[in-house]
C-alpha cells in the first residue's frame, strides 16, 4: 500500500509539472480565437491557410482534452487507492490496469512539454542526401524517404515533395520534403545527421556486406511574420525542365526553378509544381528556411566557443546505425536507445527514437 501511495504521489507530481508548462487557459483562449477565425467570412478562400488553422485547432483540442482526461484519471486512481486488496480484489486489479494507462498517457503528454523551442510548432523541411557509394547509397536514401513518409502518415501529417533527384539505376540522390502538421519540426529536428546502414547489398552479385551513408537535414518552415532579409540582387534564378516519366507526361516547358543565394552559396530548387511561379515561390520559401537555419547555427557555434566546447557537426557526425547483417539492430548513438525490430522502424515506427532524443536533449539543457 505504501509503495502504491508513493507511486501515485509521483504521478501527481509529474502531472503538476506538466500543468505548469501547458497553460490550459492560454490554450483555451487560442482555441476560441481559432473558432472565431474559422467562422469568419472568406476563411475558406485561402485553402493553405485554412488547412494550417484546422491542424492547429485539432492539436489544441487534443492537448486540452488529454490534460483534462489525465486529471480525471488521476483523481479516479487516488480514490481507488483507498480500497485495500482484501476489501475488493476486482477493484485492485482494475487499479493496477489504470496505473499502467495513466503512466502511458503521462509519458505521452510529457513529450509535448519538451517541444517548447521557438520553431518547434512549425512545419518541417526534411532533406535526404545520399552519401558516397553510388547505387547502394541512393537505395539507402530511398529507404529513408519511405520511412519518413510512413511516419508522417501515422501522425496524420501531409507530405509534399518539393524537389527530388532520382538515381540512374535505383533509389534517389536527394529529396526535399515539406512535412505539414503541428510540431512537425519539433518532432523531426533530432533526425538531423548522418544515418549509417550495414547490410548484404542486393546490388552485389557476390552478396558481400556493404556500409552506406545518407545525410538528413531538417529545417522549420518559416512563416511570413519571421523576417529573413533576402535581397533580389543576391539571387541568381535559373529555370529548367522538370524531370518526368517521359512520353505524354514529359514537361515541355521550363517550369522548374533553381535559386542560388550568392553571398552564402546556398542552392535550392523546386520542380514539383505545375507553374514556374509556384516553383519559384516554394524555392524562395525553402531558401528562407535554410538562411534561418544558417543564422541559428552561427549563434550555436558562437555559444560553444564561449563555453569552450568542441563538437563535430560535419558530414561525419553519425547519429544512428541501422544494422541488417550479421545481426539486426538499430541504435541511436546519442541516446543509446536501440531496438531489434528493424522492420517496424523502416515502416515508420520511429516514435521511440524521437521521444528518447527529446528527453535526452531536455536533460542536456538542464545540466
Amino acid at each position: 500500500m505504501l509503495e502504491l501511495k508513493g507511486k501515485i504521489e509521483e504521478l501527481r507530481d509529474r502531472f503538476e509539472d506538466i500543468r505548469k508548462v501547458i497553460d490550459l487557459d492560454r490554450l483555451r483562449e487560442e482555441l476560441r480565437g481559432l473558432d472565431e477565425t474559422m467562422s469568419s467570412q472568406g476563411f475558406w478562400d485561402d485553402q493553405e491557410r485554412a488547412k494550417k488553422v484546422i491542424q492547429r485547432r485539432k492539436w489544441l483540442e487534443e492537448t486540452i482534452n488529454s490534460v483534462e482526461e489525465l486529471e480525471k484519471a488521476l483523481k479516479d486512481v487516488e480514490e481507488l487507492s483507498e480500497i485495500t486488496p482484501e476489501e475488493d480484489t476486482d477493484t485492485w486489479a482494475m487499479l493496477e490496469e489504470e496505473m499502467e494507462n495513466l503512466e502511458r498517457k503521462l509519458s505521452s503528454l510529457e513529450l509535448k512539454t519538451y517541444l517548447s523551442g521557438e520553431m518547434d510548432s512549425k512545419n518541417a523541411y526534411l532533406t535526404i542526401q545520399a552519401g558516397a557509394g553510388g547505387t547502394e547509397a541512393c537505395d539507402w536514401a530511398d529507404m529513408l524517404l519511405r520511412m519518413y513518409r510512413r511516419w508522417a502518415e501515422r501522425k496524420g501529417y501531409d507530405v509534399e515533395v518539393v524537389d527530388i533527384t532520382p538515381d540512374d539505376v535505383a533509389g534517389i540522390k536527394s529529396v526535399t520534403l515539406l512535412i505539414k502538421g503541428p510540431y512537425a519540426y519539433g518532432y523531426l529536428k533530432g533526425e538531423q545527421g548522418v544515418h549509417r546502414l550495414v547490410r548484404i547489398s542486393p546490388f552485389d552479385s557476390n552478396a558481400r556486406r556493404h556500409t552506406s551513408f545518407a545525410a538528413v537535414s531538417v529545417m522549420p518552415q518559416i512563416d511570413e511574420d519571421i523576417n529573413v532579409d533576402i535581397k533580389d540582387e543576391d539571387l541568381k534564378v535559373e529555370t529548367f525542365r522538370a524531370s518526368g516519366a517521359g512520353g505524354q507526361y514529359v514537361n515541355k516547358t521550363d517550369t522548374a526553378v533553381r535559386i542560388t543565394h550568392i553571398p552564402t552559396g546556398i542552392v535550392v530548387s523546386c520542380q514539383q509544381e505545375r507553374s514556374q511561379f509556384q516553383n519559384r515561390r516554394k524555392a524562395l520559401e525553402l531558401l528562407k528556411a535554410k538562411l534561418y537555419q544558417l543564422e541559428q547555427q552561427k549563434l550555436m557555434e558562437k555559444k560553444k566557443q564561449y563555453e569552450g566546447e568542441k563538437t563535430d557537426i560535419g558530414w561525419g557526425h553519425q547519429i544512428r546505425s541501422y544494422v541488417f547483417h550479421p545481426y539486426r539492430l538499430i541504435k541511436d548513438l546519442r541516446t543509446g536507445y536501440e531496438t531489434g525490430n528493424v522492420d517496424a522502424v523502416m515502416d515508420g515506427d520511429i516514435d521511440e527514437f524521437i521521444e528518447n532524443y527529446l528527453k535526452w536533449q531536455a536533460g542536456n539543457q538542464n545540466n
